[in-house]
């Protein structure tokens, strides 16, 4: 038995344990999701060097909204009006208002009444069903818009994918050289969702305070994702209009806060909107980019689409105060950042 695991084990399953202790478990936490007897989270470390998780770090399912946060007021929050499933497919669904459709050239069938035209991000039917529909997984950077619990569709609704949640089991574990990662141990298919980034929603000035208490703002970096997908200083939306908020996931977060970085990934990261209101609040939903193999190690690219990185890695200038990276593929640039 990993000795990690040894306090969990013998002291937290009886009646008579610590509560304090469980609160601070791990495994405690896992245990309480509602998800853990289907789809569970483990941790291993196979390694030798005893290591467990930060004890600092807590386990949670949703994101938590921090201190000086705005939400948006309920008389704002809206669903779509769909009779039943099959309307939020195509354009009558007021959830795609702002999703573009799959081409804006329709060739002249000839037909008196146009075949709609699917405007959201899943496949519906068949083999594929609820896998991202290849347009938006491999060559779009838009958002993904969502049915979700203020809409009149039901839960069955295929387009209710990353509201539905985490699919696939996910497995904590110690590399040898990057610290912890995760590993699926069924297999990933390409456009399959596998989780959300969660954490604590922080604005822009405590997320700036936070870089500055770290030992090292780089390291700091690794955890702290904004939510500027929306961001708009023109915007009449005061929620868009100010600094985006963002997501720090180092000491409470779901399972996909220990992913490693690869500069040739298996999984991206898309911003999704679930009501239209919470924009600001977007959620960072990563689905697969290929098939992904039982074990093999989740990735995603931590500086995905950022430019100018390239040159960087070559100036002489820079290069003493780059992030060397360690993700040993083919395509590594050589540095994080």
């Amino acid at each position: 038995m990993e000795d990690a695991l040894r306090q969990h084990f013998f002291y937290h399953g009886g009646p008579d344990a610590d509560p304090q202790e469980k609160d601070d478990c791990h495994w405690c936490q896992i245990r309480t999701f509602a998800t853990h007897g289907k789809i569970p989270i483990s941790i291993t470390n196979t390694t030798g060097d005893g290591q467990g998780l930060d004890p600092n770090f807590r386990f949670i399912d949703h994101s938590v909204i921090g201190k000086g946060v705005a939400v948006a007021d309920d008389s704002f929050r809206v669903g779509c009006d769909c009779e039943d499933n099959e309307d939020c497919m195509y354009s009558s669904c007021q959830c795609l208002d702002e999703m573009a459709p799959e081409s804006e050239d329709e060739p002249d069938t000839g037909l008196a009444h146009k075949p709609r035209r699917k405007r959201f991000a899943y496949h519906s039917r068949g083999a594929k069903a609820g896998l991202l529909r290849t347009r938006i997984l491999e060559h779009s950077r838009d958002a993904i818009y969502e049915c979700h619990e203020g809409c009149r569709c039901t839960p069955e609704c295929p387009n209710r994918v990353v509201e539905r949640g985490r699919t696939v089991p996910l497995q904590i574990f110690r590399t040898t050289d990057r610290g912890w990662g995760v590993r699926c141990p069924v297999p990933i298919r390409k456009g399959q969702f596998v989780d959300r980034y969660l954490g604590e929603i922080i604005t822009s000035k405590e997320a700036d305070r936070r870089r500055q208490e770290s030992s090292l703002a780089k390291r700091k970096d690794v955890y702290l994702f904004a939510l500027d997908k929306f961001s708009d200083p023109n915007s009449i939306d005061p929620l868009l209009a100010g600094a985006p908020l963002e997501v720090d996931g180092e000491f409470m977060s779901g399972p996909t806060r220990f992913i490693n970085h690869s500069c040739d990934p298996n999984m991206r990261i898309f911003a999704r909107v679930g009501d239209h209101a919470d924009k600001h609040i977007h959620d960072l939903a990563l689905f697969a980019i290929r098939d992904i193999a039982p074990n093999e190690e989740l990735t995603f690219d931590y500086v995905d689409g950022v430019e100018g990185l390239d040159k960087d890695a070559h100036d002489p200038s820079t290069i003493k105060d780059m992030t060397p990276c360690l993700c040993g593929s083919e395509k590594c640039r050589g540095f994080l950042w």
